[in-house]
């Protein structure tokens, strides 16, 4: 409707219900342990403290057990144990605090900044990067537990960290004025020997750098060459991938302290970086990391046999004097256990081939934000909405594209990178349905199905891709592929089953692109490739989702083809269907986004040519225009606090546009033609 505008991704927590009415929501079976283990958080016993800590940080991640926690103030419980003189208690501490973060929420998080969760946190962090007092620990219990206390209460901490900023703008002041930049680059320094401790920090600092101009200045030389230096580490495992991927991303939302001599290299080295990780085929991935798990897990299960046997044959000849009867203690009989009691506890395949989709996703995610950097300001948009009304017919329908928008385009330094590295060509690829062996591998193991969601989410993002950079470039950057072969792709997305897709997330973006595409034909002249039976298969799926962004899509892919029927003979009666239908949605659609949205279908529709002139005249379009004028008026003015800034711009631009269109009509119902057709 009016300009279209491309999307920006944002990572955006899982919010559940509203904090305020979780908290009263009576009695809760939780309520009991949840005392009962917030009492042993103050036990003098450390191992007591550890314990109750740990059991907070399990029950924190069921939804339900969250409002009897917050009722009893677990943020400030939990948050003086960041500092405890036991290591083990701040990290089982810093991880009950994150799960609650992640979640609880927008509103949960936003509450545990305003209890003051920052002063420890910030407090912690700085600590770990200077390093901790190992000898806090007992000699015995470092040996028993073998592991690296500093950096994993840094994790915990850098990643709860990461939720509250993701939430909330205090939390991001904070970060900004205590100057934490210094300890999060220095945890990213880590990715040579801790690779999971940098990606979080690396995950932490895209968020707090995103929309961040005070933090801006913190970035000198030396934290540039943190970042360099991390961009450029040569290890190829996925997990690295996705390090230089989030590393790039910094590095973008940094771009504004890059001397624009380096800008251009800069960008082509984040693409560069974007381009290997999405030339990475995910699906065949997953194969060949399952067929490595499942050797893997073979060779622990006959090494582990073989020395369960060995130990047994050694008992025995060391007791043959004894009973020769007798099993050892503690050796394992045959069928007693099975192969799942072999596997690894950090499953390695399984969280590389995660970390190449979340490199993925991420990378597209990034693309995106990359082709709306130069979106309109506000002031545009103004200018937009109340441009010259004898500029209407001129700029609105006579440039063959029924649209009302001005040409995008990439700054040259991104064009030039786009074109270098082959982006467009990979998005394009990455917009196809995963690999179906892949899909059947993920299906068929319990832990490894949660893949089918990122594939998903993958294909979902570079659709998106693909409409954005079909609005900001040229048709030369897809790799030679034609308008007409990206629209058959994406009708065969939506059509290649026997059902509709019905997930909202895919129809959205796949709609979203067969929008741009057509917009781009129609540019063009180049002829739709839709039929009209896909077309109103479409239209009555499109309508029938709860997503009004789904039905903006719908109603504008129906806008674009009517347009183009309007400039051929004999073909009234379609116009007149289609006309009724866009009729119907402004009229009934409770979204006045969509209601405006047809209204702008039908001006493109209707704009132009005898065959327009001819269905509009049989469908009494301008009466029904007129009579609906001024419902949409007042529904605009109920509307205002229910809308964006730019969405009632955008309705703005079109009430002036319903009045002009109506004047245009009543102008054409004057002439001769007309009168004649009318008689």
């Amino acid at each position: 409707m009016g300009k279209s505008r491309g999307r920006r991704f944002r990572q955006v927590p899982f919010s559940p219900a509203g904090l305020e009415q979780r908290c009263h929501e009576g009695d809760d079976p939780d309520e009991e342990p949840a005392a009962e283990l917030l009492e042993k958080v103050q036990h003098p016993s450390a191992e007591v403290r550890e314990y109750a800590c740990a059991s907070i940080s399990k029950l924190l991640q069921e939804q339900q057990a969250i409002p009897a926690f917050l009722q009893r103030d677990v943020v400030r419980c939990l948050g003086p144990l960041l500092m405890d003189y036991s290591l083990a208690v701040r990290e089982t501490a810093a991880g009950a605090l994150r799960n609650l973060s992640a979640c609880g929420g927008f509103e949960v998080c936003d509450d545990m900044v305003s209890k003051d969760i920052m002063t420890p946190l910030v407090a912690l962090l700085k600590e770990c990067s200077t390093g901790l007092d190992a000898n806090q620990l007992s000699p015995e219990k470092r040996i028993e537990m073998d592991k690296n206390y500093i950096e994993d209460i840094a994790n915990e901490a850098i990643n709860l960290l990461w939720n509250v900023c993701e939430c909330s703008s205090t939390a991001v002041h904070i970060f900004n004025k205590e100057g934490c930049l210094e300890a999060v680059l220095l945890y990213m320094k880590k990715f040579s020997t801790n690779v999971d401790l940098a990606i979080s920090a690396a995950n932490c600092l895209q968020a707090v750098t995103e929309d961040n101009p005070d933090l801006l200045y913190s970035f000198n030389a030396s934290s540039q060459q943190v970042l360099e230096t991390v961009m450029l580490c040569p290890e190829s495992t996925m997990k690295h991938i996705l390090l230089r991927t989030l590393t790039a991303g910094i590095i973008w939302n940094i771009k504004g302290t890059i001397p624009p001599g380096s800008l251009g290299s800069m960008i082509n080295a984040i693409l560069k970086i974007f381009s290997e990780s999405l030339a990475i085929d995910a699906g065949e991935t997953i194969i060949r990391m399952k067929e490595a798990e499942k050797n893997r897990l073979k060779l622990a299960v006959e090494g582990e046999t073989e020395e369960n046997m060995s130990d047994v044959t050694e008992n025995c000849v060391l007791s043959e004097d004894y009973d020769l009867e007798e099993m050892p203690k503690g050796k394992v009989k045959k069928g007693e256990n099975d192969i799942f009691d072999f596997l690894p506890p950090d499953q390695r395949e399984l969280k590389e081939v995660t970390a190449l989709l979340m490199a993925q996703q991420t990378a597209l995610e990034i693309i995106v934000n990359m082709c709306c950097s130069e979106d309109p300001s506000d002031d545009e948009w103004e200018e937009l909405s109340s441009s010259d009304e004898s500029d209407f017919m001129e700029n609105s329908y006579n440039d063959g594209s029924g649209l009302l928008m001005s040409p995008l385009c990439l700054s040259d330094e991104v064009n030039s990178a786009f074109l270098n590295n082959l982006i467009p060509k990979k998005i394009l690829e990455k917009t196809a349905f995963p690999n179906s062996v892949a899909l059947d591998i993920c299906m068929h193991n319990p832990s490894w199905k949660p893949l089918i969601k990122k594939l998903n989410a993958v294909q979902c993002r570079a659709l998106t891709c693909l409409q954005n950079i079909l609005l900001v470039s040229d048709m030369d950057c897809l790799g030679g592929a034609s308008l007409q072969s990206i629209a058959q792709h994406l009708s065969q997305l939506v059509f290649a089953k026997m059902e509709l897709p019905t997930d909202t997330e895919f129809l959205e973006a796949v709609t979203s692109a067969l929008r741009a595409v057509l917009q781009t034909m129609a540019s063009k002249n180049i002829s739709q490739s839709v039929t009209p039976e896909q077309l109103w298969t479409l239209c009555e799926a499109g309508m029938n989702s709860s997503s009004a962004s789904v039905k903006v899509n719908i109603v504008s892919i129906l806008g674009i083809s009517g347009s183009i029927l309007a400039k051929g003979q004999d073909t009234a009666e379609k116009l007149k269907v289609i006309g009724k239908f866009l009729l119907e949605v402004a009229m009934k659609e409770s979204s006045l986004v969509v209601a405006g949205e047809a209204l702008d279908a039908l001006f493109d529709v209707f704009a132009d040519g005898k065959e327009a002139e001819k269905a509009a005249v049989e469908i009494r379009l301008l009466p029904a225009l007129k009579e609906f004028q001024p419902v949409f008026k007042m529904r605009m003015r109920k509307g205002k606090g229910k809308y964006s800034t730019d969405q009632l711009c955008v309705l703005d631009n079109v009430k002036m546009n319903l009045r002009r269109f109506i004047a245009y009509q009543e102008t054409l119902g004057k002439s001769p033609t007309c009168n004649n057709e009318e008689l």
